[in-house]
């Protein structure tokens, strides 16, 4: 695999940690660079791995790895499984992590305040889904293990548009069970996700000369972000509201004597923006009391999520005179659009209990040349809810002179009654836990769905070990956590079901 000193220095890391064949293949993934779009180098090393080993292995037509192999003996008469992970990660880094995710390998450690959980420094650490592809190659690679015929599932770029799995075709897999690696929380298992789609708002401005002869930069910190599904409900803050907030504060009384001169905040559409900044010009005579007025709405915002965001904090600089800055009728659509475009939980289901049923997340926006360009991320266990939040980005983009265009729909995944899978994992997770797992929905968007509109006798069920702040620099996963979920997933493996008739 690639970097070989990086893969020592992290296979030194997990060394204590079980099982040992897992976290080996987790530092080797680790070792090799693999975010959304640069998964090539990953994908090519473990289908040559593969091979190497004896095992049919391929790629399909959109660069999904397929591996498959035998059922142990004794087990030829049982269902054949698939398991199935993702190949890509969440690239963020803190601020002053110098790290080129495409190129840099990730470097792993234990958590300084708690060595029961791994991190990597200063970035995110790609346990998900890395725990669950390397628990998919520990099972191929393993001589010990009982189970019926299997095939591995490895899918490109999920985190960015879920590319692999929109291009998976129609027979590519046999198997009718599958059992995807890609939930967050030991001791619940998947049954269902919600549906999503992107807003992409654009909002057309052009820069001008102007006259203001001073300016002020303000950047808003120290947010804790996180995945926009599984911590939208949890009150964290939003790098582009709390700045949207701070200026819209501040316009009844400096109107027309500051522009923006640049904007920009977040990285990614499903992470929740952890810093925003935006450039102003304005006058030299006016810079102190702008700057106060700033640093005083932003007081009230820090007041009241201190307890969310306790690290959350600004820096107000002054800055030299822009050649260039947006005219004041530009200027103040763009903090009304942003300060009015929503974010956050819409709906809890009225179904499955304690589950957020709709939400969306402001996760970037950026001033180009040509104007405002905007993402945010819905998500919706019903089509009509996701709909009805599309129709509301349209209309506010309508009022504010802007366009909304809705890209990459993807469906949810429903509960299946006739499951014969769920049980299965129900009960032998009961076993290995000592008490029964909780069966839920998940407020965000595994690969499942989709799966089942090229696959559709597909039966899914969804494990995973403890990750915590997935898609952010703090993300880190629960070491014990994950040997009970190797435990669970081979046990699932050997005493997978006898076969029935197609």
């Amino acid at each position: 695999m690639n970097n070989e000193s990086a893969y020592q220095n992290n296979l030194t890391v997990v060394q204590h940690c079980r099982p040992s064949l897992l976290w080996r293949w987790f530092a080797k993934i680790a070792s090799t660079p693999h975010p959304s779009h640069h998964e090539e180098t990953l994908a090519t090393d473990i289908v040559a791995w593969a091979v190497g080993q004896g095992l049919s292995a391929r790629r399909d037509a959109v660069g999904n790895v397929i591996i498959k192999k035998p059922a142990t003996k004794g087990m030829e008469s049982r269902e054949p499984i698939a398991l199935q992970a993702h190949l890509d990660m969440v690239p963020q880094a803190n601020a002053e992590t110098v790290h080129d995710f495409a190129t840099d390998p990730l470097v792993l450690r234990l958590n300084p305040n708690d060595s029961d959980w791994l991190m990597a420094t200063g970035t995110t650490l790609g346990a998900d889904n890395g725990i669950g592809m390397a628990s998919c190659l520990a099972v191929l690679e393993s001589e010990d293990l009982a189970h019926p015929e299997l095939e591995v599932l490895l899918t490109m770029t999920e985190e960015t548009g879920m590319v692999g799995v929109f291009g998976l075709q129609a027979g590519e897999l046999t198997s009718r069970l599958m059992i995807n690696t890609d939930t967050e929380e030991i001791g619940e298992v998947y049954v269902g996700c919600a549906g999503g789609i992107d807003a992409n708002v654009y909002l057309p401005c052009q820069m001008s000369k102007t006259a203001f002869d001073g300016g002020l930069t303000l950047t808003v910190k120290g947010l804790k972000g996180g995945h926009s599904g599984l911590d939208i409900h949890k009150n964290r803050g939003n790098a582009i509201k709390i700045l949207a907030r701070i200026l819209t504060h501040i316009l009844p009384k400096f109107q027309g004597k500051f522009a923006i001169v640049d904007l920009t905040a977040g990285t990614l559409r499903n992470a929740i923006p952890r810093e925003a900044v935006v450039a102003l010009a304005c006058d030299v005579a006016v810079q102190d009391e702008l700057a106060t007025a700033l640093q005083s709405a932003f007081d009230i915002v820090q007041q009241e999520i201190n307890k969310a965001e306790p690290k959350l904090h600004c820096i107000i600089t002054p800055a030299t005179k822009a050649e260039h800055a947006l005219s004041d009728g530009d200027t103040v659509r763009i903090i009304h659009l942003l300060n009015a475009l929503p974010s956050g939980v819409v709906r809890y289901s009225d179904v499955a209990a304690d589950t957020v049923e709709t939400s969306l997340s402001f996760g970037v926006v950026t001033l180009k040349e040509d104007g405002l360009h905007a993402n945010l991320l819905i998500r919706s266990l019903v089509e009509s809810g996701k709909e009805a939040v599309c129709e509301q980005i349209d209309s506010l983009a309508a009022l504010s002179g802007a366009r909304a265009e809705f890209t990459g729909s993807y469906v949810g995944w429903n509960p299946d009654e006739n499951s014969i899978i769920t049980p299965l994992t129900r009960q032998l997770y009961a076993q290995v836990l000592g008490h029964e797992p909780a069966i839920k929905v998940i407020h965000a968007g595994l690969e499942c769905g989709l799966i089942k509109q090229s696959h559709p006798d597909m039966d899914i069920v969804s494990i995973g070990p403890t990750i915590k702040n997935a898609h952010s620099p703090d993300e880190m996963v629960h070491i014990g956590s994950v040997e009970t979920y190797w435990q669970v997933l081979t046990q699932i493996l050997a005493n997978a079901p006898v076969k029935t008739p197609s």
